[in-house]
């Protein structure tokens, strides 16, 4: 039985630069909708969040995913560093949420695990595997890669889980 078609948003928070990563879903294969970077600029960290949250919206609602997947916050360098981590995913979650999108959160570490087969790859190993994984022509920026892996991880997870729960094979 064929998998529904389904789109994925896949997500890598920044205060500074939010990766973005659409992926189409079709019979287990992949294929990349759209990926690219939102950037909120170098002002106050309350007009970056804007930014991130609009553009979200403009993504979501130029797609219309049905799933959003999105990193979990990490040790950051600073508490400073990690609270603005941590408000970028809270406004990224939130434009998700606003839109209907279920939304999961995977550990950096799973992302790389499910994408590259090592939880400690490089920024460049991960730009090389989904480059392949997606058959792109050209290798995406790091944080548009790093999107697309949090998706394509998001995939992977949800189909190991229906073959677990039987619903194909």
């Amino acid at each position: 039985m064929a998998e529904p078609s389904g789109l994925v948003l896949g997500v890598d928070p920044g205060s500074r630069i939010t990766g973005y990563g659409v992926i189409r879903c079709v019979d287990r294969s992949q294929q990349l909708v759209e990926s690219g970077l939102i950037k909120g600029g170098d002002g106050e960290l309350p007009g970056r969040l804007a930014a991130i949250y609009d553009g979200l919206l403009e993504v979501i609602n130029r797609h219309r995913p049905q799933e959003m997947a999105i990193e979990q916050v990490f040790v950051a360098r600073s508490a400073a560093s990690a609270l603005k981590l941590g408000q970028a995913r809270g406004v990224a979650i939130l434009a998700g949420v606003h839109r209907g999108l279920a939304v999961s959160e995977y550990a950096a570490r799973s992302v790389k695990q499910a994408v590259t087969g090592t939880g400690s790859a490089s920024k460049a190993q991960i730009q090389h595997m989904v480059r392949a994984l997606l058959g792109l022509t050209s290798v995406p920026p790091s944080d548009a890669a790093d999107a697309l892996a949090i998706a394509i991880c998001h995939i992977h997870t949800r189909e190991s889980e229906r073959r677990i729960a039987g619903l194909y094979p």
